[in-house]
């Protein structure tokens, strides 16, 4: 088994998993292109810029002054069976697993579920949309997959929507809100973008980014829809 590439490490967070203090580790590599990706450095399976045990080492130092460690990305779970070990070994010291994840490898959440107590889903888009946001065919198929095979766990989960109005505007959070609805899904959370390099700031206004998070009506609309929804402006 090849060692795991981890390409980024906050050591600390309380905005992470929900509830919890925790780390964050970031694994290399990322099946999508997403227009919006604000971690385009950790797209492609390179070398790791940490060394896994060094990471090891420090988080098994903060046993008992952490609660959680969250793996996200890129993509945690392309990394695969070198993925599924770490978290394995991570869990044995006491912590709660969570995981960032865009969904794409449904098979690889099913064998790692029973070491994850939490995730944060990312639903990208509608259907019609995702293949423009995130350059890959099979996207959205392989994310209701990962839905579907989260929810027979019945763990806790976040489904994450980040409203880039090129391909999230009003009629599509409330056709994503529906399919969540009618999933059962309880917790969403709806995210405003933020352009974070220089050749996407141009491609949106401010009142673009804000438009849903100023109507009222909206707001209303799909609240009465999830048991929690957050509006993370």
């Amino acid at each position: 088994m090849r060692e795991i590439q981890i390409g980024g490490l906050v050591p600390f967070t309380t905005i992470d998993y929900p509830g919890k203090l925790a780390a964050v580790v970031f694994l290399r590599g990322c099946p999508l292109r997403c227009a919006y990706c604000s971690n385009r450095h950790l797209l492609d399976v390179g070398d790791g810029e940490y060394d896994p045990e060094k990471v090891f080492a420090m988080l098994q130092s903060r046993v008992g002054k952490l609660e959680a460690v969250v793996f996200s990305g890129g993509e945690a779970l392309m990394q695969g069976d070198a993925a599924v070990e770490y978290i394995r070994r991570v869990r044995n010291l006491g912590f709660a697993i969570g995981l960032h994840t865009n969904g794409f490898y449904p098979e690889m959440l099913q064998r790692a579920a029973h070491l994850i107590d939490w995730i944060g889903l990312d639903f990208k888009t509608t259907r019609t949309n995702y293949k423009q946001l995130t350059g890959n065919d099979i996207a959205y198929e392989r994310m209701m997959q990962s839905l579907d095979v989260w929810r027979e766990t019945a763990r806790d989960m976040e489904v994450r929507i980040t409203c880039d109005p090129r391909f999230v505007g009003k009629a599509e959070l409330c056709e994503i809100a529906d399919i969540l609805a009618a999933r059962g899904v309880t917790k969403i959370a709806v995210q405003k973008y933020i352009p974070h390099f220089e050749d996407e700031k141009e491609l949106t206004t401010a009142d673009m980014r804000e438009e849903i998070f100023n109507d009222a009506a909206l707001r209303q609309k799909i609240e009465a829809m999830f048991p929690s929804v957050i509006w993370r402006e």
